[in-house]
């Protein structure tokens, strides 16, 4: 079958697409997935320079997270069946024609999305929905200010942030980026390549700071959030998409009382799973009704996979890069 397959760490050039990849097993718990799409994240561009925390043997094909159309199911899977549209998040092995998952890596398609919509949900809406929950225990009324907000995960921060009832602060590096914020519901926006984020917080805030921050970018954004932070604050740490970890001057949580949140969404699954169902459950009741609605503006075909994982390296991202078949 065609697959985009790593068989050296490196940069998307070393990458190569193939048409002779191996069809997958299925085994008595697995689900068969025909691929019609599927999502591109930050993890996917470190795990094939072999930065990523989890790294899979050598040769492997990239991919966290896909939608598509069961194929067929195990011996021992009752809760899917050929036909059935689906989404998955499997760590890796999406950017290829067919996937074989665990039937608990499997969950339904979300009603109303199209394949492109559904093949970026897992990832994103999981993380942004259990960091403003669960970590933050975000509350209507407060100010939350999202890094990178035009991104993948940063759009998914600003619509359940606004669905929480915060008033969501959105700050992003181009003018472009910030009319898709506003779009999504952004109360205020800040360009933080023009602006100085600390002082544009300030005067945002009337002095008062924020309550949360979610970041997703690290590097020299970092320190001037948690300067912005309000009393009680809560500074989630979401990923370096910007790739330097960021050095925190710890003396900054004394002073203002606030906290440093990690959100390891992965790792959340295995701990409290229940909570994870109830949270996906939550998420499911909200994309049908309609409240929420991914955003994908930059869509690739498998063969242009260099372009798709560029877009995401030069933070050209607008929404969600989905990778189609």
């Amino acid at each position: 079958m065609k697959a985009v397959v790593c068989r050296e760490h490196g940069l998307p050039e070393k990458l190569e697409l193939v048409n002779d990849w191996p069809e997958p097993e299925v085994g008595e718990n697995d689900v068969l997935v025909k691929v019609k799409a599927a999502g591109l994240n930050f993890p996917d561009v470190l795990i094939i320079q072999g930065k990523y925390q989890f790294q899979p043997e050598l040769p492997f094909i990239p991919g966290n997270e896909c939608s598509g159309e069961v194929e067929s199911v195990g011996s021992a899977v009752t809760r899917y069946k050929p036909g059935d549209k689906v989404i998955s998040a499997a760590g890796t092995g999406a950017f290829c024609e067919r996937i074989v998952v665990n039937e608990n890596a499997v969950f339904p398609m979300p009603d109303g999305l199209s394949f492109e919509q559904a093949a970026g949900v897992s990832i994103t809406y999981f993380t942004s929905y259990y960091a403003l929950k669960q970590r933050a225990n975000i509350q209507p009324g407060e100010t939350l200010l999202v890094l990178g907000a035009a991104g993948g995960v940063g759009t998914t921060a600003v619509e359940l942030g606004k669905l929480m009832g915060a008033k969501v602060i959105a700050a992003a590096s181009s003018e472009e980026k910030l009319e898709l914020c506003k779009k999504l519901g952004a109360d205020e926006v800040i360009n933080y390549t023009t602006t100085s984020l600390k002082d544009a917080v300030k005067e945002l805030t009337g002095g008062k700071g924020v309550d949360v921050v979610y970041d997703p970018v690290g590097g020299d954004y970092a320190e001037p959030a948690l300067r912005s932070m309000g009393w009680n604050g809560r500074y989630l740490v979401i990923g370096f998409a910007s790739g330097p970890i960021p050095k925190i001057p710890l003396n900054l949580t004394l002073l203002k009382g606030c906290s440093i949140v990690g959100v390891f969404w992965g790792r959340f699954t295995g701990e409290e799973p229940k909570v994870h169902l109830q949270n996906i459950a939550e998420l499911w009741e909200l994309f049908a009704s309609g409240k929420l609605n991914p955003v994908v503006t930059d869509v690739f075909p498998l063969e242009h996979y260099e372009d798709a994982y560029n877009c995401m390296i030069e933070r050209r991202a607008r929404g969600k890069v989905i990778i189609t078949m």
